[in-house]
């Protein structure tokens, strides 16, 4: 089932990947990209009054962090933040949130970009900063979907897919092949899933293996042992130089896996592309990337035919839908990556439910057990796909008791 990139340019084909092909490239300006990304985002319309914002909170609850917000007139949003609120609330207290104090929010999309020069945040612009933005923006969107009755998905554009196809990303470094592929059949029968990811390398690594051949071995017996029909991804967290990662790709292309993760570090964008430009597989990328500039400079180049903000790490879904949009004029897909431990799915769910150019599947780590206490009705993994949470905003209906017993952190 191995996408052929060379196959589609050969065609002079733009494929846009809505859950089906992978999308393949065209050549842009930077003229083209920076006017897809300068676009506004948010449809506001229905909001038709000013929402000054007149608190935020972070709340520590037994398994989770919660961020709440409330607008002067008594209206209120809710977001889940990712495990990295235990050491960067201190960043979101002192940082972040004080800046959207008093602001409208229906000025969103100029206020995540007024955050990054107030108090010179920029010189933390990276996970730290972004993550905690990402967790204000979350909630006052989830307030502002409340307040117009409308979901996420529709204030960033209008709901285009009610259902994402998703694969389950395994992250286990230390099984061997034959352990793996097992492991990766189990999540596939629990889930129903029909593409999953596995572990190459050892994580920055400098090209030394988890386990020594342990990657080669998994590459070589992974695809006969699950199928013509699964669709099946490799994710080296940077382990490789190009070099390496060249060889690693082929023996991927050899053996028929379907994309290729960021093969080398995450801030090593020339060697990615020499990768990239190696290789007939999609080579994918992003989830650390901080900067709008550079992934202009990735789609720009090439470098990755597979984009994956991650929505936490990224900032949010304003400016990940800037990404998306530079994607979809070159012509290519994007996959974001999942960082929201729990729930951070969801929040995935609702980017997929109005980006375009989504590829064709989308990264699921298990947590859809717990939605029962969050989501009614629960949500569900059937037919290698979850609907979309329907209701205003984010669609989340937190048991009460949860919230209560959770505390305020000052």
């Amino acid at each position: 089932m191995t996408m052929d990139r060379r196959g589609f340019l050969g065609a002079g084909a733009l494929t846009l990947a809505v859950g089906g092909a992978w999308a393949q490239g065209k050549t842009v300006s930077v003229t083209d990209l920076d006017e897809a990304a300068q676009r506004p985002v948010l449809k506001l319309g229905a909001v038709r009054h000013p929402v000054p914002i007149a608190s935020i909170e972070l709340l520590r609850g037994e398994r989770d962090h919660f961020v709440r917000v409330r607008s002067a007139d008594g209206a209120e949003g809710l977001s889940v933040t990712n495990s990295r609120a235990n050491y960067l609330y201190p960043i979101f207290l002192k940082q972040v949130a004080p800046f959207f104090i008093g602001k409208d929010a229906r000025d969103l999309e100029s206020l995540i970009d007024g955050v990054y020069v107030y108090k010179s945040n920029y010189k933390m612009s990276n996970l730290a900063l972004w993550c905690c933005v990402a967790w204000v923006e979350f909630a006052v969107l989830d307030m502002l979907g409340r307040i117009a009755g409308q979901s996420i998905g529709d204030l960033l554009g209008g709901v285009v897919r009610d259902k994402v196809r998703m694969y389950y990303a395994s992250g286990n470094r230390q099984t061997t092949p034959e352990e793996e592929v097992e492991v990766l059949k189990g999540l596939m029968e629990k889930s129903g899933a029909r593409a999953v990811k596995f572990k190459v390398g050892g994580r920055m690594s400098q090209n030394a293996d988890s386990i020594p051949g342990r990657s080669e071995g998994l590459i070589r017996i992974v695809r006969k042992a699950l199928g013509d029909d699964v669709t099946i991804f490799a994710d080296a967290n940077g382990s490789y130089d190009a070099v390496k990662g060249i060889e690693i790709g082929k023996l991927m292309e050899d053996h028929g896996i379907d994309m290729f993760e960021e093969p080398c570090p995450f801030d090593h964008l020339e060697e990615t592309k020499a990768v990239a430009d190696a290789l007939t597989i999609p080579v994918s990328g992003g989830e650390q990337e901080p900067s709008l500039r550079r992934f202009r400079w990735m789609i720009e180049n090439g470098a990755v035919q597979v984009v994956q903000p991650d929505l936490h790490y990224f900032g949010g879904f304003i400016r990940a839908t800037r990404v998306a949009r530079m994607a979809a004029v070159a012509g290519y897909t994007i996959v974001p990556h999942m960082s929201g431990e729990g729930v951070g799915y969801v929040d995935l769910l609702h980017f997929c439910s109005a980006a375009p150019n989504i590829g064709p599947f989308h990264e699921y780590k298990g947590g859809i057990e717990r939605t029962g206490q969050w989501y009614d009705p629960p949500l569900k993994f059937k037919d290698a796909a979850i609907t979309v949470p329907k209701g205003p905003g984010s669609g989340i209906q937190l048991e009460p008791s949860l919230l209560a017993r959770a505390k305020r952190i000052q």
